[in-house]
């Protein structure tokens, strides 16, 4: 996929544990099944009350683990939990791009990795442009790193494409027909977090929105990308 062969390592920056599935599943599912090493770095997870179900930040880790598990991933962290960052991504900015560039376990001086995938820039959730914008200044070809990934790739939520008025059009798209089921398994890990039937986190709307990207490819199934950097 993409020129990655076995071996390969990837990293992906999700805000928040069920991100990655959400929006990248079926390509993790698919690169994994190739034997590319895909690693999971979720950037918050919060205990907080909300309009629906309460969340708690040890069930999310169980659900992220099992999510994971199920998607072939290998090493996977959470890097802010319950903690004063976790609660404004927005306002640590800095410390934010220090940990993608240079933080212990999972990042990019850590890994060197060929591939990163990150939020796309004009998400709605502030927390996800945070980490689009810290992501993106960390995977820059300056500063302290000697490399850099070949390939960064911003994955969408479903709410973005509802409600963005400056989301980018994908420019890269990957079909998962293969890998359907087993995104489909992944989410299902996330049910607490997932909506009814006319929410855009429903499982239906999702595959809804995963069909619409494979009929631009003929594909039955497909998840869209916006190519930041495309390197071979």
């Amino acid at each position: 996929m993409f020129g990655l062969e076995p071996g390969d390592r990837v990293l992906v920056v999700a805000p928040h544990p069920d991100d990655e599935t959400l929006g990248a599943g079926g390509t993790i599912a698919r690169m994994t099944a190739a034997g590319i090493d895909v690693h999971v770095l979720a950037v918050a997870c919060l205990t907080q009350h909300r309009w629906g179900p309460a969340t708690d930040s040890s069930l999310r880790r169980e659900e992220f683990d099992a999510a994971c598990d199920v998607l072939g991933v290998d090493r996977r962290a959470i890097a802010w939990s319950d903690s004063g960052p976790a609660l404004d991504l927005g306002g640590h900015l800095a410390e934010l791009t220090r940990l993608v560039e240079s933080g212990p376990e999972l990042s990019l001086t850590a890994l060197k990795p060929a591939a990163l995938l990150i939020p796309a820039a004009g998400a709605v959730h502030q927390d996800h442009q945070a980490v689009h914008q810290a992501a993106y200044a960390a995977a820059r070809p300056s500063g302290s790193l000697r490399s850099w990934p070949r390939m960064v790739l911003g994955f969408y939520g479903p709410e973005d494409h509802a409600w963005s008025p400056t989301l980018p059009r994908p420019s890269a798209i990957v079909d998962i027909t293969s890998t359907a089921s087993v995104k489909d398994k992944a989410l299902g890990c996330y049910r607490r977090e997932l909506r009814p039937d006319d929410h855009p986190r429903s499982l239906e709307r999702i595959r809804a929105g995963d069909t619409v990207a494979g009929a631009a490819i003929g594909a039955a199934r497909a998840e869209a990308f916006v190519a930041y950097r495309m390197a071979w």
